[in-house]
């Protein structure tokens, strides 16, 4: 046990502080489910769980988590990853190797940053289940310090803790597919009341609640299996502990590939955005999932508009990044994606042109101010091809054709850009090939 640990903490501390970059999903490398996300410091932290495969038989067909990281970003663009803050090996309480590290959250109050986290606990003198722990920092990505002992009096998954403009805190969980709330104590690690139970809210089963204000109304969502998947559905109420009225989907059900969906909604620079996930990077098992974000939208009366899931995601692009095409915004007929490499799947996807006037569109690229000469394109063709790139979608400006030739492997091709783009634009590429060609990524220089 002590030399996995040093060595998990090892390989954490390598990836502590390591820069990603990508759209939907939008944390690489790893596995991230359940992400809460939250703005500290003018920054977005998203503390997600964190799937793994399972290294024990019990486990190889379900959810399998051992720690936690957190990833924080300025632009949504790129990420940091900070590196593992709470493990399973480092609470005293919890049960060894029962890998069920499952959906936390953390918030702020009074300098300090509380950390909550599910797990399963070595006592089971109270009967089966979950209980709930606290880990507190001085900054938001730690260093944690575990609390001894988990919250008397929350049994169940999925904390969410809310802190209203009076200073109050709550917590919310749920137990027994029933939405749970209290009161926190001052001290945020104690209840300050007896729990009540969530009324109103539709019959089926129910997790992952995740409590926000706005305009003075107060939402309580939540995954909800309305029909064979989880969708994302909401309430609205006047008060932090209700009473809601149920008031619809966020987000529709996924297909059967994946049967979970969780969540957070946040504000940040005036911009409403919802995190969630899906199984993106293991489209074979559902239960290794991937965070994701896209832009999220209120009506007049306070309701929520339904969001539908992108590739895309949120975000300026560095027109000198590589930009992944098979994050569109749009596709055409005749074009498709499909993974690099279908057994190592974190290396990403390709587009794929199979003929003439094949095309994907990626908006809002960053061109910036200065003159950009080159582009360069990864890309394979055995029968040779040529691909247009244009500015401002379909009818736009043509500012460079990349002329392939044959090949069977990847080859990164430059050509020279016509004209300056300039500023954020939406980038239009389409195949003037009458034979396949393959696309990894393309950039400007």
């Amino acid at each position: 046990m002590k030399r996995r640990f040093y060595v998990l903490s090892f390989i954490m501390l390598i990836a502590a502080n390591c820069t990603l970059s990508a759209q939907n999903p939008f944390i690489t490398g790893q596995f991230t489910a359940d992400p809460t996300a939250r703005v500290f410091d003018g920054k977005i932290y998203v503390y997600p769980s964190h799937d793994i495969r399972s290294p024990i038989e019990r486990l190889e067909k379900w959810f399998c988590m051992a720690d936690y990281h957190v990833f924080s970003s300025e632009n949504l663009t790129d990420w940091t990853d900070h590196g593992m803050i709470v493990s399973q090996d480092d609470v005293a309480w919890v049960k060894p190797d029962s890998y069920s590290m499952w959906a936390p959250d953390c918030v702020t109050r009074n300098g300090k940053y509380y950390f909550y986290f599910p797990t399963t606990p070595r006592d089971t003198t109270a009967g089966r289940g979950f209980a709930v722990g606290v880990a507190i920092a001085d900054k938001p990505y730690g260093p944690f310090t575990p609390m001894a002992d988990p919250i008397k009096g929350v049994k169940g998954i999925d904390p969410c803790v809310f802190v209203d403009k009076d200073g109050q805190a709550y917590i919310y969980w749920c137990g027994g597919s029933k939405m749970h709330a209290a009161k926190l104590k001052d001290n945020m690690t104690e209840l300050a009341a007896d729990p009540v139970q969530i009324a109103n809210l539709p019959k089926g089963f129910m997790e992952g609640p995740f409590v926000f204000e706005r305009g003075g109304m107060y939402y309580f969502t939540f995954p909800w299996v309305q029909d064979k998947t989880e969708t994302l559905a909401y309430a609205i109420g006047r008060s932090p502990m209700g009473p809601f009225d149920f008031k619809g989907l966020i987000m529709d059900q996924w297909p059967s590939e994946c049967w979970t969906n969780h969540h957070s909604i946040v504000e940040y620079n005036n911009q409403w955005y919802l995190f969630y996930h899906h199984n993106d990077y293991s489209p074979e098992f559902d239960k290794n999932r991937s965070a994701r974000i896209d832009s999220l939208f209120f009506n007049p009366d306070g309701s929520i508009q339904k969001v539908k899931p992108t590739y895309r995601g949120v975000g300026v692009t560095q027109a000198t990044s590589k930009i992944q095409l098979d994050r569109y915004s749009d596709i055409g007929e005749g074009a498709r994606i499909e993974f690099l490499d279908g057994d190592h799947k974190f290396e990403g996807w390709k587009t794929i042109f199979a003929g003439n006037n094949s095309w994907v569109r990626y908006n809002t690229v960053d061109f910036g101010k200065q003159e950009l000469k080159r582009v360069k394109a990864r890309v394979m063709a055995e029968s040779g091809g040529v691909l247009q790139v244009r500015v401002q979608g379909a009818e736009g400006v043509v500012v460079s054709e990349i002329k392939i030739p044959s090949t069977k492997r990847f080859l990164v091709i430059d050509s020279p850009v016509t004209g300056n783009p300039g500023g954020i634009q939406h980038l239009f590429v389409l195949s003037g090939s009458h034979q396949p060609v393959e696309i990894d990524w393309i950039s400007f220089e």
